[in-house]
């Protein structure tokens, strides 16, 4: 069942299959505590989101982290090809050409380069895509 892309819908459906994997997932090395406020969401306003990989393991919630780290904006749909499609480069071009904003340690957001590239984050990637609507 498709669901649409940070839906709450989506979000269970997406920590389901994180857990589903998780035995197989490696431990993550990079520590960072990150606030994400995504603009243009379907039907207006902003979702604020979270992402805390100090405990070694892939936290994501609806939320905010008051000790975070780092806060990135972003709008809804370089969120959707950043952590859906997975295209760094789409990313990075939304950088570059200031769609998203950056607060806080830099290279704690930088630490998160190359993460994910192993089979089993990878079949996550692959189960969320083909999920998301």
């Amino acid at each position: 069942m498709a669901h649409e892309f940070l839906s709450d819908d989506w979000i269970e459906a997406a920590k389901a299959i994180r857990d589903k994997h998780a035995a197989d997932v490696p431990k993550i090395t990079a520590s960072i505590k990150m606030n994400q406020i995504i603009t243009d969401a379907p039907g207006g306003g902003e979702i604020k989101m979270y992402m805390d990989t100090s405990s070694g393991e892939m936290i994501m919630d609806k939320g905010e982290l008051p000790d975070a780290e780092v806060t990135i904006t972003l709008p809804y749909d370089v969120a959707k090809k950043q952590m859906v499609d997975q295209d760094a480069a789409a990313a990075m071009q939304a950088f570059m050409s200031g769609k998203v904003k950056v607060q806080g340690d830099m290279m704690k957001l930088m630490s998160l380069q190359g993460m994910g590239t192993d089979e089993a984050t990878k079949k996550i990637n692959d189960e969320i895509k083909e999920m998301t609507a």
